[in-house]
């Protein structure tokens, strides 16, 4: 007899052919419906969201997982808005990516196919439920979600809204498979179903990813903590670095893109460390510095190593004073969670040694480290910012989560004609 998340797997490694099988234009459409669903379905979801807040401050939480747990009108708003961007997106499945003709006739392609079925396992954020579900359904797939146990209601009223879509287009619902029942041995089990995962996909904190990393047996694309950085470089313009660092710091400090650390360099620290820093205390922000940093601003807090590999999600940052871009570069690659890395200056020669240098899922070039998402890429909607070197790096999207396959065409050509004669 099949366990429950055998069993539940089982029906969504089905419905994963069902879904692979849809024309691309009614995939398409069947996401338009899911977005029309979810937004008639505002009421539910945002009651089911108030018990799971409840519950949340109940038990005492705060900060940056209270901020991913909440939703209003207009992130639900931003939720719809999402899968109808998804939906509008070109199709992947099919996609042709090489195609060559040999001199025996044969042509050889490689084709974009569905992953299958791919599991999502994350935390706090509900949003994840109907992003992940609409991006695994546009590219051919089928989902398994287990949320949070925090964001329980939340995940289960959006998954509500999505099935109804699926019913009225005659789809099993289980193509979007929540597991309601939260409990951790669930998340083991699910780990080690080989032969029905195709891809575990986990997004959360540190201890989520490293529990999920170390216990599976399926492959694992990991989507790991944002240390990222901002160097402020010798030729940098004074506004324009500031500007980076309010906005990666302060426009949502409990985001994977946000900034943990400024490094700058000691030729302007003197003009722009202080007024710059400045600006982030007032606007919320507790600066933690290393000693040449507070000489030039006092009020800062001392910085240990510790705080240098610290994913804060909160108004904090660390800062520290450089001689070069050298030692810049280097503090990164020691402290560096393959994230996000920026580089403010107007020297053309530093901005590209940067670019070489630094190995991260994005590196950013007098913009803001908030670009490092998929609806500011282009990708729509995306399941999460990948920190693993695979196939998928940075912000997965649609593309992300096909595979490439080889169709070889032929008219009846055989390796070895001698061989073959009878």
């Amino acid at each position: 007899m099949s366990s429950y998340i055998r069993s539940l797997a089982e029906r969504a490694r089905a419905a994963s052919h069902a879904i692979a099988a849809l024309d691309p234009s009614r995939r398409a459409a069947l996401l338009s419906k899911m977005a029309d669903a979810v937004d008639a379905g505002r009421t539910d979801i945002l009651a089911a969201n108030a018990l799971d807040m409840q519950r949340a401050n109940e038990a005492g939480t705060t900060g940056a997982m209270l901020d991913r747990l909440k939703l209003d009108d207009g992130r639900i708003g931003g939720i719809v808005q999402a899968i109808r961007e998804i939906a509008a997106l070109p199709d992947p499945v099919g996609q042709v990516t090489r195609s060559e003709t040999h001199p025996n006739g044969m042509t050889v392609e490689k084709v974009r196919i569905p992953l299958g079925l791919i599991a999502m396992i994350y935390e706090a954020r509900p949003n994840v439920t109907a992003d992940a579900a609409a991006l695994c359904l546009r590219a051919g797939n089928a989902v398994l979600l287990r949320g949070g146990s925090e964001a329980r209601e939340s995940n289960i009223a959006i998954a509500r809204c999505l099935h109804s879509a699926l019913r009225e287009f005659d789809l099993p619902i289980e193509a979007v498979a929540l597991v309601e029942d939260t409990a951790r041995e669930h998340v083991l089990e699910l780990l080690q179903l080989t032969d029905l995962v195709d891809l575990a996909i986990p997004r959360g904190g540190e201890r989520l990813i490293r529990f999920v990393a170390e216990n599976a047996r399926v492959p694992v694309i990991k989507h790991y903590k944002g240390v990222c950085h901002l160097y402020v470089d010798a030729a940098a313009d004074p506004v324009a670095a500031t500007r980076l660092a309010v906005d990666g710091k302060l426009s949502r400090p409990g985001v994977c893109n946000a900034l943990e650390t400024l490094l700058v360099h000691a030729d302007i620290a003197g003009k722009w460390l202080p007024a710059a820093m400045g600006t982030l205390v007032r606007g919320g922000a507790e600066i933690r510095g290393c000693e040449r940093t507070r000489e030039l601003f006092p009020d800062a807090k001392p910085a240990t190593n510790e705080d240098y590999d610290t994913e804060y999600l909160a108004p904090i940052i660390s800062v520290r004073v450089v001689d070069s871009i050298d030692d810049a570069i280097a503090h990164i690659q020691r402290h560096t969670s393959d994230h996000t890395e920026v580089i403010s200056t107007t020297d053309q020669a530093a901005a590209d040694r940067f670019v070489r240098a630094i190995r991260s899922s994005a590196v950013m070039v007098n913009a803001s480290s908030r670009f490092n998402d998929g609806g500011q890429l282009g990708l729509g909607a995306e399941i999460g910012i990948s920190t693993t070197r695979l196939h998928a790096y940075g912000p997965m999207g649609l593309e992300s989560l096909t595979i490439e396959r080889w169709v070889v065409r032929g008219d009846g050509q055989v390796r070895h004609p001698e061989s073959a004669q009878a």
